[in-house]
């Protein structure tokens, strides 16, 4: 996104810090801010545009603020939510004042905590933040509420089908013809080859691949059309859960952040996002803000809003933040010892 902010929220932003927009594919705010103690908007699918942005996977794809606290990430969705009539998928909608949202006040607010999202793999110690941010808001006077989405431990998978499918159409256009990175070779062909094998990632190249696997003739009823349905699915499971509640709170990432080289299979790898994908998935609202600490690292906790709910989980995760400055505090700068 590169449209300029209003001067109000430029001269506000600069007394503070300075704002990042990433964009989110299938975690790559919430788990970042879980990660590094601080705080990750992911909001609405088409509330922010995504004019400019080399997409990945386009139904995916969401651009948000890394912040340093919930009153940073107000502002910054000001001056960058709106629609866009370059962006096909931008919504048309009157422009808010996210700022409003911040009050400290969560009374009657419904909670809802979908038990599988606290299965196998979450960490004891993001389980228990969690629990104590939860009673937290029950003295606040929220209601906490059990609800069920069987199908979350689908999300991973279903991710895994539709991103890379996504992905190798748009990185297609990578080829060292009309832009980009270009590799020398002997013929047209022998660059196009050589552009694709060493402009991208091992990474990439397995999504890519995978991508193409799916969409080929004879699987792309057998992968790609039930990952397609299984999303529906799951969209209606989050429907009918926000029928009990108004937000849900679910962990950010499975616990505190891993170390370089921690994962050597890809798969093991890809569970770390159980948490945040199902969300990019139905394109629902979510933040993440920083609970408590393991060993003096990061946890973080996301809550979910229903779409084009910013308002409420700005609110809920607010109130939180208000009443527990010690979780917001600068990381020590340096390198951690062992």
């Amino acid at each position: 996104m590169y449209r300029a902010a209003p001067p109000v929220a430029l001269r506000q932003l600069s007394q503070r810090m300075k704002p990042s927009g990433p964009s989110a594919t299938g975690g790559s705010i919430r788990q970042p801010a879980s990660f590094n103690g601080i705080v990750g908007l992911k909001p609405t699918y088409g509330l922010v545009s995504r004019y400019g942005l080399l997409a990945f996977a386009s139904s995916l794809d969401q651009i948000g603020p890394l912040v340093k606290d919930v009153t940073d990430a107000a502002i910054v969705l000001n001056a960058i939510a709106g629609h866009d009539p370059r962006d096909s998928t931008s919504i048309p909608q009157e422009k808010k004042d996210y700022k409003k949202a911040l009050v400290r006040d969560v009374k009657g607010m419904k909670i809802g905590v979908p038990k599988e999202f606290f299965g196998e793999g979450i960490k004891e110690e993001t389980k228990a933040a969690i629990d104590a941010a939860l009673d937290f808001y029950k003295k606040e006077g929220a209601e906490i509420v059990p609800v069920s989405i069987p199908h979350i431990n689908s999300g991973v998978s279903v991710y895994y089908i539709i991103a890379p499918a996504e992905a190798s159409s748009n990185l297609a256009r990578y080829d060292g013809v009309s832009y980009g990175f270009r590799a020398p070779g002997e013929d047209i062909i022998d660059m196009y080859i050589k552009t694709r094998s060493q402009g991208f990632g091992e990474e990439v190249k397995r999504r890519i691949m995978l991508g193409n696997y799916v969409l080929s003739a004879g699987y792309y009823d057998a992968y790609y059309l039930k990952a397609l349905k299984v999303r529906a699915l799951l969209k209606q499971e989050f429907d009918e859960a926000f029928k009990l509640c108004d937000v849900i709170a679910a962990p950010s990432a499975s616990g505190t952040s891993f170390k370089f080289g921690a994962f050597s299979d890809p798969l093991s790898l890809y569970m770390e996002d159980i948490c945040t994908v199902p969300v990019n998935l139905i394109g629902a609202p979510s933040i993440s803000i920083p609970v408590g600490f393991k060993d003096g690292m990061p946890l973080g906790m996301q809550l979910i809003g229903k779409t084009l709910a910013e308002e409420t989980i700005l609110q809920a995760a607010y109130t939180f933040e208000q009443a527990h400055p010690e979780f917001t505090k600068t990381a020590p700068k340096g390198e951690i010892k062992e």
